[in-house]
C-alpha cells in the first residue's frame, strides 16, 4: 500500500495505478461503514484509493474541527486491511494552499436541510470533492447513503461540472441497536448512545406505516418526531420528508420516492440519519 502525503506524491503513486480506480473520500476516524465503502469499491475497480483528511473548510466556527476524532494508525492499518492501494493523506496546506481563493458551491441544495443547519458546509464538501476528484482523477467515487444529501450534492457536482466520476452510493451500516454507524458517535456517553437508537426507532416506525399505505407526509414526520423527542437527552435539529431528489419538503399526500431525514444533538454529538420512502411501481 502506497501513502502519499503531497499532491505531487498522490499524483505520481496514482499514475501507477494501471485500471479503473475507486475512490473513498473519508475525514479518518475509520470504522465499519468506511471498510465496507472499501470493499465495495474494491469489487468493482481494479484499485481502491482512500484519502484522509479532515477538511477545515465543512466546519461552520464553533464546530468540531479541532476535537474531530484522528487516528491516523489505526486508519491506516484498516486500509491496509481492506485492500486499498493508495491511501492519500494531506496535510491542510497542501488542500489549500497560501492564498487560495476559489470554492465550488452547488447552488440550492447546499442551503436546505443541513445547509441551513450548517451554513457554508456544502461549500466546504463540494470544494474538497472537487480537489480531491482533479487530484486523483478516480473512474468512481464512493460515498455512504447515511449522508444523503451531501450524496445529492456531489452527484450535482459531477454531473454539472462534466467531472466524469461516476458517484456510487452504498448503503448506511448500522450498529446492533440500529444506530448509523459515524465517527461522531465516538462522542456519546453510554446513555446518549442508548437513546440515540430512537432515531432508527423512528425511521423504522414511520417506514413500517408508509409500507402499510400511510402517505401523508405530516403523519410520517410526526411518527418519527416522538419518538425521538420521548428520549430526554435528545435536542431535534429537524425532521424532514422531501422529495428525494430535489429536497423540497412534501406536503400532504406523498406520491413520489421521498427521503425521510433526520438531525438530532445527543450531548457533544450531532447524530443524522435517514430512510428512503420508495413508492411502489404500481401506485405510481
Amino acid at each position: 500500500m502506497l501513502i502519499a502525503r503531497s499532491v505531487e506524491e498522490c499524483r505520481e503513486a496514482r499514475a501507477q495505478l494501471v485500471g479503473t480506480v475507486g475512490l473513498v473520500p473519508t475525514m479518518g476516524a475509520l470504522h465499519e461503514g468506511h471498510r465496507s465503502l472499501m470493499r465495495r469499491a474494491l469489487a468493482e475497480c481494479d484499485h481502491v484509493l482512500a484519502t484522509i483528511f479532515v477538511n477545515p473548510t465543512q466546519f461552520a466556527p464553533g464546530e468540531d474541527f479541532a476535537a474531530y476524532p484522528r487516528s491516523e494508525e489505526a486508519d491506516l492499518a484498516a486500509c491496509e486491511d481492506e485492500g486499498v492501494s493508495l491511501v492519500f493523506i494531506p496535510p491542510v496546506e497542501e488542500m489549500y494552499p497560501e492564498g487560495a481563493s476559489t470554492t465550488v458551491s452547488v447552488g440550492e441544495l447546499s442551503t436546505i436541510l443541513e445547509g441551513a443547519s450548517r451554513p457554508g458546509h456544502f461549500d466546504g464538501v463540494a470544494t474538497i470533492v472537487t480537489k480531491l476528484f482533479a487530484v486523483t482523477t478516480p473512474t468512481r467515487g464512493y460515498f455512504g447513503q447515511k449522508d444523503a444529501q451531501q450524496l445529492l450534492v456531489i452527484r450535482r457536482l459531477a454531473r454539472d461540472l462534466l467531472l466524469g466520476v461516476e458517484v456510487v452510493g452504498c448503503p448506511i451500516i448500522r450498529e446492533e441497536s440500529g444506530l448509523a454507524m459515524s465517527s461522531r458517535n465516538a462522542y456519546l456517553t453510554d446513555e446518549e448512545r442508548a437513546q440515540a437508537a430512537a432515531l432508527s426507532r423512528g425511521l423504522r416506525t414511520a417506514e413500517t406505516g408508509w409500507l402499510g399505505g400511510l402517505r401523508d407526509a405530516a403523519t410520517l414526520r410526526q411518527m418519527v418526531h416522538d419518538e425521538i423527542a420521548a428520549q430526554p437527552l435528545a435536542r431535534i435539529d429537524y425532521v424532514s420528508l422531501a422529495d428525494e431528489e430535489t429536497l423540497a419538503e412534501c406536503d400532504g399526500r406523498v406520491t413520489r420516492d421521498a427521503l425521510l431525514s433526520v438531525a438530532v444533538r445527543f450531548g457533544k454529538a450531532r447524530l443524522i440519519d435517514n430512510a428512503v420512502l420508495r413508492v411502489p411501481p404500481t401506485s405510481r
